[in-house]
């Protein structure tokens, strides 16, 4: 009978030291992803009978150390329905972004940008759109 041969055991996570334990990096696109869809949860809770649009373009800067693996710099581009409280919508697009990727992609958030790139009028009853001056 053959001998088996079993490698040993890996070595529990805190027997190796953090530089050599490797890291998880998170790719910009995810990054995206994920800020875009708390983005449209946010102004989905804000304003859930507005339909709404968010679009992500993420500038991830990394750092040397490895403790620190990334940290966002994030600009959303949305669209809002009009009258609304803009300023409120943004706010709240803002917390929870930095929020999400913070956690979901375990990031230093340094900054989010939030651009309104439409405003949408309400429908009138005649089916055409209100003219806002």
């Amino acid at each position: 009978m053959a001998a088996v041969h079993r490698a040993a055991p890996p070595a529990a996570a805190a027997d190796v030291p953090a530089g050599e334990r490797g890291a998880t990096r998170v790719a910009d696109r995810v990054v995206a992803k994920i800020a875009a869809r708390a983005a449209r949860e946010a102004l989905r809770g804000a304003s859930p009978q507005d339909p709404t649009d968010a679009h992500a373009t993420v500038t991830v800067h990394r750092r040397a150390d490895r403790e620190n693996l990334g940290e966002a710099r994030l600009r959303i581009t949305v669209e809002l329905g009009y009258p609304s409280d803009i300023g409120g919508q943004c706010r709240v697009v803002r917390r929870q972004v930095a929020e999400q990727v913070g956690v979901l992609a375990d990031m230093t958030v340094a900054e989010v940008v939030v651009e309104v790139e439409r405003l949408h009028a309400p429908l009138l009853e005649r089916g055409g759109r209100e003219r806002v001056r």
